[in-house]
């Protein structure tokens, strides 16, 4: 028992300090998807700046200027509130609301000069989204091809004061994806362009001026052609030096050999006789 009454203890005690963070966040969220709105009603033209400050007024305002019809996304939030307790029913009741405005805000953007892939920004970030479309420099225009569902029952037929109507004054210009001849070349007059109507009966129309004298041509200066590129000095490739024969090794003086025999000494002569004395 003693853990039980803890672990609720700590469950109260976790909702008292929680609860009042995520008041102080809706109240602050709220406020700036308000301002948000605000800046976007300004160039829509929507008269009455309270409007942006009124909650669920403000999202059918928003609704509304998508080109669709308010009131059945408070039937889908209706739907949503009564049978958010059926698993699947109700789960589906809300995605539908959430992609009713999705579709709304796809119109709200290309109004506002920004294409379809934008819808992945407010797709995650819808408040961001908001901002960048409140503060950016493009302008309101509603001369934009009609919705796909302009002719069923989700198109927007509903009259509210201080909201100006979206159909443009010229009526909606053909789509380019869906007219005969789309993406043939040429120019295509802006909408609520109409021909100028064709001339009276009898209508002459004047004759054409006369076509003023030709200059008359000036001396042709003679055509001088240009000097002839100088050709850089060929400069011959340097003599090769002459090749010099290495001066031959000198020969060394061929000397016989020492002879092994010796001298030949021819034996001393031997004395003569002593000569015998006369008488």
């Amino acid at each position: 028992m003693g853990s039980y009454d803890d672990s609720g203890y700590g469950g109260v005690f976790a909702f008292l300090i929680l609860a009042p963070l995520f008041f102080l966040f809706a109240i602050a969220a709220y406020i700036i998807g308000s301002w948000f709105l605000m800046k976007i009603f300004d160039k829509a033209g929507v008269q009455g700046r309270w409007r942006a400050w009124v909650p669920v007024y403000n999202t059918l305002i928003f609704v509304k200027l998508g080109d669709l019809n308010p009131w059945w996304l408070l039937v889908l939030w209706g739907g949503t509130a009564v049978l958010g307790w059926v698993p699947v029913l109700g789960w589906l009741i809300g995605l539908a609301a959430f992609l009713y405005s999705l579709a709304a805000a796809w119109r709200v953007g290309l109004k506002l000069q920004k294409e379809a892939v934008w819808l992945i920004l407010y797709f995650f970030l819808a408040i961001v989204w908001l901002g960048i479309n409140a503060f950016d420099r493009s302008r309101w225009n509603p001369a934009i091809p009609a919705a796909p569902w302009a002719g069923n029952f989700l198109a927007d037929k509903t009259v509210w004061a201080g909201v100006p109507s979206q159909v443009p004054a010229g009526g909606y210009p053909p789509n380019p994806a869906t007219a005969p001849g789309a993406g043939a070349p040429g120019y295509q007059p802006p909408a609520g362009y109409a021909a100028p109507p064709a001339p009276p009966a009898g209508y002459t129309p004047p004759p054409a001026p006369p076509a003023p004298p030709a200059a008359p041509a000036g001396p042709v200066p003679p055509v001088t052609p240009p000097p002839a590129a100088a050709q850089p000095p060929v400069t011959p490739p340097p003599a090769q030096p002459p090749v010099t024969q290495p001066p031959a090794a000198p020969q060394s003086p061929a000397t016989e050999p020492p002879s092994t025999e010796p001298p030949a000494t021819e034996p001393p002569a031997a004395p003569d006789a002593p000569e015998a004395p006369k008488e």
